[in-house]
């Protein structure tokens, strides 16, 4: 299998952070996006989505989302589980990375690509141009707050986002936060809960 990656971005940056936690290697290509490498002909032809990650099996099966990726990949590597002990919590775990995709992730990147010259018309991903809308940005702004604020209360009551301990809900908060970092926003530091979690996950994964 191969893996077609850009460690910084915050996608790719939730299967890195999977594969470091397991002690994974597998074959890698970095596609950079800085470049718009994912635009070149050479990729399209594997991934027609121009997205990262993307990881090609061995029988040319093609994955192209974070979670689906990292699922599998927990599949073929029970290790150090990060989808929960048992059926129920990895429905917990799952979702949670939904949960926080949809409302962290997303609120990240409506400011992200609606206001970055570098994403002109090219607000959401892939190669079919989508003009940016400017209105999108302040609301982002306040989604990111209201995230803060709902991940800060849930954790609470409880050591990790999901299911029983540390698992990949913890990975994907914690990429969203280095996510936030490219829009200038941060946990405030009201948020205890949330910043207790950040410096246990950081000692984790960092």
């Amino acid at each position: 299998m191969k893996l077609f990656t850009f460690p910084p971005a915050p996608n790719p940056l939730r299967v890195s952070y999977f594969l470091k936690y397991k002690g994974l290697e597998i074959e890698t290509e970095i596609i950079d996006l800085k470049e718009k490498q994912q635009f070149n002909a050479e990729y399209v032809a594997v991934n027609p989505n121009a997205t990262v990650p993307a990881l090609l099996l061995d029988d040319n099966t093609l994955l192209t989302d974070s979670i689906a990726i990292c699922a599998y990949l927990e599949r073929k590597h029970p290790e150090k589980p990060l989808f929960g002990q048992n059926d129920k919590e990895y429905a917990q775990v799952i979702g949670w990375c939904h949960k926080l995709y949809v409302e962290g992730f997303s609120a990240v990147a409506e400011v992200l690509r609606n206001g970055s010259e570098f994403f002109a018309d090219r607000a959401l991903p892939g190669l079919t141009p989508i003009k940016q809308l400017p209105a999108l940005v302040e609301r982002g702004q306040t989604r990111i707050g209201l995230f803060w604020n709902m991940l800060d209360k849930h954790l609470s009551e409880r050591e990790f986002v999901a299911a029983s301990g540390f698992s990949q809900a913890d990975i994907d908060a914690y990429a969203i936060c280095q996510f936030a970092s490219w829009v200038k926003a941060s946990i405030p530091t009201e948020c205890e809960n949330l910043n207790r979690w950040h410096q246990q996950v950081a000692a984790i994964l960092d």
